[in-house]
């Protein structure tokens, strides 16, 4: 296939996936088929395709702030860096910082690696990491160094980064995890579960989230074979097969007690606890089986969305949902990030909304800044 052609075919079954795993309610419904999240795509060189409107409007009616104007779609990531830094990684416009000044952007133009922004990290020394539809990149206050398969990445489209104890960084790719010692990239595989039928919704090798446990495990979101778990020496897998409520996972979350939050793509939300799996949408406890996002307050709530149904928060004895009718931009939510001043930010499919522990509301309305 020569790069024109594959060009077009990336483009083709990016619109696909962009269109089924948003299932956006009543009108916003209307111009999205519900279609689920289960293609499954034999060409693991996909790399995504962004796309970006003249107009540089939201998919769907605005109702909340776009940054200044500058998200065209939704905000994929935030993060607040030591410094006080806002960022603002998009699906498909860049980065976006805020420094207590202005609003800087940055895009491949600038020298920043890719289009989307799928993975923020920040190291002890406090440089910025960033995992991009065209790589690694690394801030360091004054410039980007980028990092791509040229320099040892198993592959440029990156789904998840994690930094460990050590401060290695590790690299989740459509293609595996690579891991950065400072010096060189090394490819570490994980070994594939035992599971019947596997439906990986993009490659049979990607990873879509790491996380690094209490205990110094390492935790990895495959695609379509359920969770696999690496102590330092051995692996491990957790599976539908074993209590899993369904192998395409979304997202993972240690809260301070150490228990495991799990959201899937088709199975809902459960919390593992080392031993048993307790799954609260089988139960019937919270609605939606699209769950992930997750996000732990200062004072301990869960937080995480059900997409088309809202954003759910657990107080550590019930949950409680809020949605359009709280004042969510939207249901369907793509980022949840709380800042040092205690405000939680939901990224949503029609900008960004804050809640300030009481309140929903537009982020013009707390941060005039984003106006």
């Amino acid at each position: 296939m020569n790069q024109t052609s594959r060009s077009i075919f990336i483009a083709l079954i990016l619109l696909v996936f962009i269109i089924s795993c948003k299932k956006q309610e009543n009108k916003e419904s209307s111009q999205v088929k519900d279609v689920e999240l289960n293609t499954k795509q034999k060409d693991t060189s996909i790399i995504e395709t962004t796309f970006k409107s003249t107009t540089q409007k939201p998919f769907f009616s605005q109702y909340h702030s776009t940054l200044d104007g500058m998200v065209s779609e939704f905000v994929r990531k935030m993060y607040q860096d030591k410094s006080g830094n806002y960022w603002f990684g998009t699906n498909g416009d860049g980065l976006i910082r805020y420094d207590g000044k202005s609003f800087e952007k940055f895009t491949i133009n600038e020298g920043f690696g890719g289009t989307a922004v799928r993975g923020i990290a920040e190291d002890q020394a406090g440089n910025i990491w960033f995992g991009t539809s065209g790589g690694l990149s690394k801030y360091d206050g004054k410039s980007f160094t980028n990092f791509s398969k040229k320099e040892g990445l198993l592959d440029n489209e990156i789904w998840s980064i994690e930094i460990d104890h050590n401060g290695k960084i590790w690299v989740g790719s459509i293609e595996g995890v690579s891991v950065f010692d400072g010096e060189s990239f090394t490819a570490f595989p994980i070994p594939q579960a035992d599971v019947n039928n596997p439906q990986p919704m993009l490659s049979h090798k990607r990873v879509s989230r790491i996380l690094e446990d209490q205990k110094g495990n390492m935790w990895f979101v495959t695609d379509g074979y359920g969770i696999c778990i690496y102590n330092g020496k051995t692996f491990s897998h957790i599976t539908k097969e074993i209590g899993l409520p369904d192998n395409n996972v979304a997202d993972i979350l240690e809260d301070k007690k150490g228990n495991i939050w799990i959201g899937t793509y088709f199975g809902g939300l459960s919390r593992y606890d080392g031993e048993t799996f307790t799954n609260f949408t089988e139960n019937g406890i919270i609605t939606g089986i699209e769950t992930y996002n997750f996000c732990e307050d200062t004072n301990g709530n869960i937080w995480f969305s059900a997409e088309n149904v809202g954003v759910y928060q657990y107080n550590g004895k019930s949950f409680k949902l809020f949605t359009k009718k709280d004042g969510l931009a939207t249901n369907g939510i793509q980022s949840i990030f709380e800042d040092k001043k205690g405000q939680l930010w939901f990224g949503t499919w029609s900008g960004v909304s804050i809640y300030d522990g009481n309140s929903f509301f537009s982020v013009t309305d707390m941060e005039s800044w984003t106006k």
